[in-house]
């Protein structure tokens, strides 16, 4: 728009100039200079920039990035005046869309075209789009670390090369996409995008123990929260963030909440959740047992020798599909909280109740005696014991409450241990009790009892005689086959990249051939994706499963903690042994909220607990999303009609930047 100029050529009227840089005419041209009115529209703004650049292509990704402020210029109906920009403003006419490298949880590289103009949240429901994985809101976006030690490694790292570059792919405009020969459609376009499907859907083989002993891995709890330090915000764009194009960025599952595995329609999300898994222990983000060790190595060494020979474009086998339900209803896990049809049921029927004999431990300082044994009751949500059966009509020797409480296996199948630790919420603390039991039946009937119990269920639940058969599986696992035939290529299959490090270093080749082949022999008739579902369960029965880790300072506390979030509970951890001190239910959780100030989050339970804590590791709105991340993911319904609430999921997790 043109002012008038007197005759000296000033203007005179309230016409100003606008510099706007134009991305594709390169770093080293000039901005362009426009003259603007107030009242002038973004849209009009930009029509003039395409007029005068004077270059024939398709502008409609672009917009316009006010780089002071941060903020993209989307609402192209708004003046200048109502965005409250100047003359001093600096804009940048860039597309909105822009390559990213992104390193997937198989630890392979893919370039993808991602929104830099929409909430990360959206972005990465984009990404899952073009990769065909469901539910994206599982899933989420952290810079990859900087790499201070490169001199120091030598060969190839995992991770860094053989890009898959789908950067190119134009989805089909419908929201279910139809698959074509197998696979989704815009998979089968070119041999090098079938090339990419595959990666995605079929676990990769050619790893060596090296691979696992370069990669970076946390050697304590202050490393794993430093891991969690690096997520990016879901309520702010990627170029509010400062993230560039075409740089590398990770995608993981960052809610440890799985909802609706399917394996006719998650061949990718399968795989993907069995690589983040294997990697997790593997590099021990998540601890196991030597035995335990032993069945995942198992596992993947059948996962390994299937993939071998897998056409991803073949459908998930049905057969035995039917007994993965038990598997499935356990990676579906849900939050606690509402009125559920097992709480009605338990009001209708008589609540089952568990009475035996097992020995009981419980560790006080200046003692050294063992076990001893009682009578014990498990009747809805406590346990009490006595000294005799002849007793139990008269005062227990003592009564626990468990709700709330820890629930942490401790057991070795070889020598018949059987041990299920509980760590009890109390005013002091949280105190110990073991108890034994005699054998795997007994086991996994009083486990299964103490994990409902600990999240507010009884027996009469409807998922109970479920969770015993998947205890009984998990152990089914660990038992060794001494007549196991060994296989002809056992030395040559090289198994010390199925095990973590440490159990590199303690075992010989020859040692461990033998013991993955003897475990092998029980999960040896699993279909592929059996094997990997299977996998993914395991790594779910681990104690420290799906639990995210923070430093934080509590209120009144003069040293620094461990904050572990998880899908249903927060965990207070001495920093120092590594120890549960307390744990708090989302269930019993009343409100919450953010001092931004101060950088504290301050939570209210029921029965007025009030816990405040101020983040040290992490931005402490990382610590905020985390927490409404999960309590959002629990108002997923299967509804399949029903779509995600987004507007509820910043408003759980965006603080005051959603609003």
């Amino acid at each position: 728009m043109a002012g008038l100029k007197t005759a000296s050529g000033d203007y005179i009227d309230a016409s100003w100039e606008l510099r706007v840089a134009v991305e594709e005419l390169g770093p080293e041209a000039e901005p362009l200079t426009l003259r603007v009115t107030g009242d002038v529209h973004i849209g009009g703004i930009m029509l003039q920039i395409v007029d005068k650049i004077k270059v024939k292509q398709n502008w409609s990704d672009h917009a316009l990035w006010w780089e002071q402020k941060k903020l993209w210029l989307l609402k192209t109906n708004w003046t200048l005046d109502k965005y409250g920009l100047q003359a001093d403003a600096r804009l940048r006419y860039t597309p909105q869309h822009k390559p990213v490298r992104l390193q997937l949880p198989n630890r392979r590289m893919i370039r993808v075209h991602a929104s830099f103009s929409e909430p990360v949240f959206r972005a990465v429901a984009g990404i899952c789009r073009v990769l065909s994985i469901r539910h994206a809101e599982e899933l989420s976006l952290l810079r990859a670390p900087e790499e201070k030690d490169k001199k120091k490694r030598k060969g190839p790292v995992l991770g860094t090369e053989d890009d898959f570059d789908l950067s190119g792919v134009v989805l089909p405009a419908s929201a279910e996409q139809q698959p074509f020969r197998g696979m989704p459609a815009h998979f089968s376009d070119s041999p090098t995008t079938e090339a990419c499907y595959r990666m995605l859907s079929v676990s990769w083989t050619g790893l060596s123990p090296e691979h696992v002993l370069k990669m970076p891995r946390p050697s304590n709890l202050m490393e794993k929260a430093q891991i969690n330090s690096r997520w990016l915000s879901s309520s702010r764009s990627l170029m509010q963030q400062d993230v560039r194009e075409n740089e590398q960025l990770w995608l993981r599952f960052k809610y440890y909440s799985f909802f609706d595995l399917e394996p006719k329609y998650d061949a990718v999300r399968i795989t993907q959740l069995y690589e983040q898994a294997r990697w997790a222990v593997l590099l021990e983000e998540t601890e196991s047992t030597e035995e335990e060790m032993m069945v995942f190595a198992a596992l993947q060494y059948h996962i390994n020798k299937l993939s071998l020979s897998a056409d991803p474009t073949e459908p998930a086998g049905e057969q035995g599909l039917d007994d993965l339900d038990s598997a499935l209803s356990n990676l579906q896990v849900k939050l606690e909280g509402g009125t559920s049809t097992s709480d009605m049921l338990e009001n209708l029927t008589t609540i089952p109740e568990l009475k035996d004999y097992l020995r009981i431990f419980r560790p006080r300082k200046l003692t050294l005696k063992g076990y001893k044994q009682y009578w014990v009751m498990f009747k809805e949500t406590s346990i009490s014991y006595y000294k005799s059966r002849e007793e139990a009509l008269g005062e227990p020797v003592q009564q626990l409450s468990l709700k709330g409480c820890e629930v942490v296996p401790d057991v070795n199948v070889s020598s018949q241990k059987f041990c299920i630790k509980l760590l009890v919420p109390s005013p002091e603390g949280m105190s110990e009790v073991y108890l034994r039991c005699e054998d795997e039946q007994q086991y996994a009937r009083w486990m299964a009892g103490c994990r409902l119990a600990a999240k507010g269920r009884t027996m009469a639940d409807s998922t109970y005689q479920s969770e015993v058969q998947n205890i009984l599986s998990f152990l089914q696992l660990q038992r060794a086959s001494p007549d196991a035939p060994v296989a002809p290529d056992a030395e040559a299959i090289g198994t010390q990249w199925l095990v973590s490090p440490r159990y590199q270093k303690k075992f010989k080749p020859k040692q461990l051939t033998p013991r993955i082949l003897e475990a092998h022999q029980n999960v040896a008739q699993l279909s592929l994706t059996e094997a990997k579902m299977r996998f993914i369960q395991a790594w779910q029965s681990l104690p420290d499963f799906g639990i995210s880790y923070f430093v934080v300072r509590f209120k009144g506390s003069r040293k620094d903690e461990i904050l572990g979030i998880a899908n249903n509970r927060l965990i207070r951890i001495d920093l120092g042994v590594g120890d549960m001190v307390k744990t708090w239910r989302y269930s019993n959780m009343r409100q919450w909220n953010v001092n931004w100030d101060i950088r504290q989050v301050a939570i209210e339970f029921d029965e007025h607990i009030n816990v405040a804590f101020s983040c040290v590791s992490a931005r402490c709105n990382i610590v905020h999303e985390y927490i409404g991340g999960y309590i959002f993911l629990s108002t997923r319904s299967t509804d399949k009609g029903r779509g995600l609430d987004e507007e509820l999921f910043y408003k759980l997790t965006g603080g005051h930047e959603a609003l």
